[in-house]
């Protein structure tokens, strides 16, 4: 790591994050106070500063859970438990993964085959992306149910629903970014293709294709991200059993704020995880297209 590597990224990311730590630690204080004072009244303690601060900091269902009961609940369910428990962290947000990259890699394929169609066929372009777009504006705690609903009813139940969510929710961010990327070669290439008496499928591959991989890899990371919020919300009127969003949603029942933030931050890493894995991928691409290490 070089020094101006260490100024440039290291350290403006570790000073926000030092600083986002301290301003939880005062939110935990603030939000479980409240609580703390009404137990001390009833039980007749009166305790200093200190001890009344790290007594905000340690309760058991605590409001706003401190960031150090998040962590250690995190390392707990992570690596002190079994991969096999419904305890465990990684069990949780392996079922989750499961329909994540399902409904991830029918979401590409669904935006790329959209895409190719708009940019091909104007009639598509004019009446397809308006609905597209659209169809963007619901929200999707509103559609999970539906497609749980009417799944169920012919049996159609576990991945499937989980991962139709998830590609309602990954596709458009694929399509938007390949149709820009198609779109991108400039008319001078363009000419050039038709100077040399080049069909509409050899300028697609030769052209349009190598084009817009850039785009299409930047609208991946946006859309694996996606596929897992689909994911995890898919999980929540299903009432599962297992998974990121059964987690979510058996805190929420018990009232376990300390789980459900673990929960939160298991699927944050999962979501950083698959983003860095995508941009791996990228620049293995880039790299076997010639492109250039930055």
């Amino acid at each position: 790591m070089t020094p101006d590597t260490l100024k440039d990224k290291v350290i403006p990311v570790l000073t926000i994050l030092l600083a986002l730590v301290v301003f939880w630690y005062v939110a935990a204080v603030l939000m479980n106070a409240p609580f703390q004072r009404d137990m001390d009244q009833r039980g007749n303690v009166a305790p200093a500063t200190m001890e009344f601060i790290g007594k905000t900091l340690s309760q058991p269902k605590p409001i706003l859970p401190a960031p150090h009961q998040v962590a250690n609940s995190v390392f707990k369910n992570t690596f002190l438990r079994k991969l096999s428990s419904n305890r465990s962290l990684i069990y949780h947000a392996g079922v989750t993964l499961s329909s994540t990259v399902v409904g991830f890699a029918l979401g590409t394929l669904l935006g790329i085959a959209i895409a190719v169609g708009i940019v091909h066929i104007k009639t598509l372009d004019r009446s397809l992306m308006p609905w597209i777009i659209a169809s963007q504006t619901v929200p999707i705690l509103a559609i999970a149910p539906m497609v749980i609903v009417v799944l169920g009813a012919i049996n159609i139940t576990g991945l499937i629903p989980k991962a139709l969510i998830s590609t309602y929710l990954s596709f458009f961010p694929v399509a938007v970014g390949m149709v820009k990327g198609l779109r991108s070669p400039e008319i001078m290439h363009l000419d050039l293709m038709r100077t040399y008496n080049a069909t509409a499928l050899q300028t697609f591959w030769k052209l349009r294709v190598p084009a817009s991989i850039p785009f299409l890899f930047t609208s991946m990371k946006v859309a694996i991200a996606a596929s897992l919020v689909g994911a995890i919300v898919g999980e929540l009127p299903t009432g599962a059993v297992a998974g990121i969003g059964s987690k979510l949603l058996a805190g929420s029942y018990y009232s376990q704020t300390i789980d459900i933030w673990a929960a939160l931050v298991a699927g944050s890493v999962l979501a950083a995880t698959l983003v860095a894995i995508v941009g791996l991928v990228a620049k293995i691409v880039d790299r076997a297209m010639g492109g250039r290490p930055a």
